[in-house]
């Protein structure tokens, strides 16, 4: 059974910094493609950033460039992503996906970007 557990949300000033993980299992986590997306309060699903097996290759929607920084341990099964320059409209869920669609995805974590 496909696990994907993502924590290391919390609040944060504008300008702040936080670092998510996500802790995969049930699958050759090594083999496949990882990505992050978002969901602010009454909007959609947003691809946030993506990582091959390996972690050779990384690919960022607009708002995450230069800002954020996904990374991988495949030994440990982990993905992350790191935050900064944190802005309000950063506020979101955001989760950890095994497929392209956002559709299997871990619970979540919480981004509160507020001063």
């Amino acid at each position: 059974e496909v696990q994907l557990v993502e924590s290391g949300g919390g609040l944060v000033q504008p300008g702040g910094s936080l670092r998510l993980s996500c802790a995969a299992s049930g699958f050759d986590f090594s083999d496949f493609w990882m990505y992050w997306f978002r969901q602010a309060p009454g909007k959609g699903l947003e691809w946030v950033s993506s990582i091959n097996g390996g972690g050779s290759f990384t690919d960022y929607e607009n708002f995450a460039k230069g800002r954020f920084t996904i990374s991988r341990d495949d030994a440990k099964n982990t993905l992350n992503l790191q935050l900064n320059s944190l802005r309000i409209e950063d506020t979101a869920m955001y989760y950890c996906s095994k497929d392209a669609s956002g559709n299997i995805r871990g619970p979540g974590t919480q981004v509160t970007v507020s001063s």
